[in-house]
């Protein structure tokens, strides 16, 4: 499904573009379905979301710079339902970290959420920093 809409800057640097009910409603999957969503040329993984009651598509950072876009810009969005498995890659160290019930705390959490975790660990630039942020994670699952 296509659509276009004008890249929406809220806050410091949250952006994202107003997703058409008729749009949201024509994937057929409730009301925050997972989708491929493309923006140009660039492909990424995403879920709807709703803020006050808007369909909302998130363009983080990492999207508006391959997709080469910017807060004000009209764009074409093109959203299919995404129905593949989607899974976190836990890193090693983590892994190797984690007690049993840390684990089953972890493997419990949305994917989203799972991402959140383990993001900053893959993009951490020295093992001192890697090895924090693991222990971060381990601490903050074992409360």
């Amino acid at each position: 499904m296509r659509f276009r809409a004008t890249v929406l800057q809220s806050g410091k640097t949250a952006t994202g573009v107003r997703v058409p009910d008729e749009v949201v409603d024509g994937l057929g999957s409730g009301r925050r379905p997972a989708v491929l969503a493309r923006i140009g040329d660039y492909e990424y993984r995403t879920s709807v979301g709703s803020m006050g009651g808007v369909f909302m598509l998130p363009i983080s950072a990492e999207v508006r710079a391959g997709a080469g876009v910017a807060a004000g810009d009209d764009i074409e969005v093109e959203l299919a339902l995404d129905t593949a498995v989607r899974e976190v890659v836990v890193p090693e160290d983590l892994a190797a970290a984690l007690d049993d019930a840390a684990r089953a705390r972890f493997d419990a959490l949305s994917y989203s959420a799972k991402r959140r975790l383990v993001m900053p660990i893959d993009d951490a630039k020295t093992p001192e920093t890697r090895q924090r942020r693991v222990a971060k994670v381990v601490e903050g699952l074992q409360g």
